[in-house]
């Protein structure tokens, strides 16, 4: 969202770009007290993207979800069932599908795509790999969501060494959330026909110029796959993947952070 509160010299469609005085907009969850959309009755309870204010009229409700499952907490909607969760589930199932014994790294693997991105890879049968900002994170990644292994990157003078270290075959896919040094390393590391998944470089969204990467001729020389993907695209997966997820959530074997 961080994007979305500067001035932007290209605009992106599809975003709505914040206006001094206005309420903030974001995805979350609503009740409808009232619709003149077909789709939409007074009573429904739906997640998207609202004003964040206690009443807001949606002028464009085509981008709202009706919600069907009302059996787990509305709040997951904002999370694993909702955008982080498509991103997670596109990025790991359908952009670049994984195979069992695939080796996985997840860059900001303690947010809220990256923690989702790496229990999926789990349930797929492979070995991932998380990086995150603390050793409390470090933590949760390991103990708690079931990450074969993570590193604090800020506790790591060479982020090369730190990949060869815990991938000392080569990287098959990488989740790329952050940008910057670390992308640069990850492309060292990566296996010939490797994949590269980016849906965020959180890393260069504050700089005024973004950082310069030195190891861009890895993609020729190893024949990498690189694809930029957001949720966006991907929502007629929603169905199936509600299919997949809701069991382990009921069962209590999927985390939610």
């Amino acid at each position: 969202m961080q994007f979305l509160m500067r001035k932007a010299e290209y605009r992106m469609s599809g975003y709505y770009y914040y206006v001094p005085g206005s309420p903030i907009n974001g995805f979350g969850v609503a009740k409808v007290l009232d619709s003149g959309h077909p789709n939409f009755s007074a009573g429904d309870l739906v997640w998207g993207t609202t004003g964040w204010e206690e009443y807001s009229l949606i002028q464009n409700p085509e981008k709202l979800f009706k919600i069907h499952h009302t059996d787990v907490p509305l709040s997951y909607y904002t999370g694993i069932l909702g955008m982080p969760g498509i991103t997670a589930y596109a990025g790991i199932f359908e952009v670049e599908s994984l195979k069992k014994g695939e080796c996985v790294f997840i860059s900001a693997a303690s947010g809220a795509v990256g923690q989702l991105a790496g229990q999926y890879a789990k349930l797929l049968g492979c070995y991932v790999v998380g990086s995150a900002g603390s050793q409390e994170k470090v933590d949760l990644l390991k103990n708690k969501l079931g990450f074969d292994n993570a590193f604090n990157y800020k506790e790591e003078p060479d982020l090369d060494e730190a990949l060869k270290r815990y991938f000392p075959e080569g990287i098959d896919f990488y989740l790329e959330q952050v940008g910057g040094k670390m992308f640069d390393a990850v492309l060292l590391n990566m296996k010939v026909h490797g994949r590269i998944a980016i849906c965020g470089m959180i890393s260069q969204y504050n700089l005024d110029q973004p950082e310069t990467l030195k190891n861009l001729m890895h993609i020729a020389f190893k024949r990498l796959s690189i694809k930029g993907f957001t949720h966006r695209d991907h929502h007629h997966l929603y169905p199936k993947m509600l299919e997949t997820v809701l069991p382990y959530i009921t069962r209590k074997e999927s985390c939610v952070c």
